[in-house]
């Protein structure tokens, strides 16, 4: 069977996520959709509004037939580091194209600019870091860079998609291009986007979790930008923010000396010092954030700093330098486990099923990291990794 891969979030899962997968299968023609998706703390640095098994659920309720779990040492990272790992998911499970939503180009543009980027690799780092001279952002010290090393590129890596397209277009040159790439363009919001749109069924992720979090509608003014079996398992699930874990940060950071702060996971340029001198003038996590903001880093950034800390990842439990050796597998539909059983043999990496003492030997840190996010709200009974079995979902029609 040929199978298409997809990187996600689904935080939660919406209508342009149902769009894409229905125009991946349409486009790569495949009969598998297997989708590598962030756990309970996501690429941004920040908590998933709902937890893992529910966004997983989603997806397999919307047209995905094998949902895999990308481990936190790769989730929360950098674009690059994020790629690295989901395309070797992918990659193992024997896909054969790769969709990914962006902001702009297609599939041979991003081809050609990661090809571009990977045989000049050098030369475009030393430019970078030449660029660190200035007061700017990542991506914007990136598009720089490639203004002036690649100016015919019609890619904008001001924007996230399109840094993400890119880090996944990078990893599948570096793998000797295995995956066609099929890029569907965002349809109407913008990834950024905080108000819901007046026009149209699909509204950004962002808009969605912003009035969930803090509009006073709930449910009701978002009904029309997700599908019905997203709606469903929205009703009685408890949403999450990073407020719900501010006085775990907030203890972690007051009771650890600068010495053990130092050895946090990207801790770097003295920011211990800034984290300790701010963090008992905050009475919340976005006060903190405000605190903490700094010209030469993005929020980005130091929210991930943030849950490496709240998670007490140290620099020595990182190590990307090996081939990653397992994925949890969140759910499965019919199909996907008759495509499981087809690829059992040739796959090149681990997938677990059930968390117990054997396999938690590779599991650590994504079950502190579920612990931890399951105390961020007393309404989360259910334990995120021990005695969880994948979620067995029916075939549904992908035609409607």
């Amino acid at each position: 069977m040929r199978a298409c891969g997809i990187v996600a979030e689904y935080n939660p899962f919406h209508n342009g996520h149902l769009y894409q997968i229905k125009e991946a299968i349409k486009r790569t023609k495949s009969e598998v959709i297997i989708v590598v998706m962030s756990g309970n703390f996501l690429q941004r640095g920040e908590p998933a509004m709902v937890d893992k098994w529910s966004r997983a659920e989603m997806a397999l309720n919307n047209g995905a037939d094998i949902v895999l779990e990308l481990p936190t040492a790769y989730s929360v990272q950098p674009a690059d580091i994020f790629a690295k790992g989901a395309i070797e998911i992918l990659s193992a499970m024997k896909c054969t194209a790769l969709s990914f939503g962006s902001e702009s180009g297609n599939g041979a543009d991003f081809e050609k600019a990661a090809a571009h980027l990977v045989e000049n690799e050098r030369e475009i780092d030393k430019l970078f870091k030449l660029q660190n001279e200035k007061n700017l952002s990542y991506a914007l010290r990136m598009q720089h860079v490639m203004d002036e090393f690649l100016p015919e590129l019609t890619i904008d890596l001001s924007l996230p998609n399109n840094q993400l397209g890119l880090a996944y277009a990078k990893e599948n040159v570096r793998r000797g291009s295995p995956f066609t790439l099929e890029v569907v363009r965002r349809k109407q919001a913008d990834y950024h986007e905080k108000a819901l749109q007046t026009v149209g069924n699909v509204s950004s992720a962002t808009a969605i979790r912003h009035e969930l979090l803090s509009g006073d509608q709930g449910l009701s003014a978002i009904s029309d930008f997700l599908p019905e079996a997203s709606m469903e398992l929205l009703q009685n699930k408890p949403l999450q923010s990073w407020e719900n874990y501010w006085k775990f940060l907030k203890y972690q950071i007051l009771t650890a000396t600068k010495e053990e702060l130092k050895l946090i996971y990207q801790m770097e340029e003295g920011l211990e010092n800034l984290l300790i001198n701010k963090v008992e003038k905050a009475d919340s996590f976005e006060a903190f954030m405000q605190l903490i903001k700094h010209k030469r880093m993005t929020r980005t950034r130091l929210q991930r700093l943030c849950v490496y800390v709240l998670l007490q990842i140290k620099k020595t439990d990182i190590k990307l330098d090996s081939e990653l050796k397992a994925t949890r597998i969140l759910g499965f539909t019919t199909l996907g486990q008759t495509y499981l059983n087809e690829v059992k043999k040739d796959r090149t990496i681990d997938l677990l099923t059930k968390i117990d003492r054997k396999s938690s030997e590779c599991w650590q840190l994504d079950i502190k990291a579920g612990n931890l996010y399951q105390m961020g709200n007393d309404l989360l009974t259910e334990r995120q990794d021990f005695g969880r079995n994948p979620i067995k979902s029916i075939d549904i029609d992908r035609c409607h």
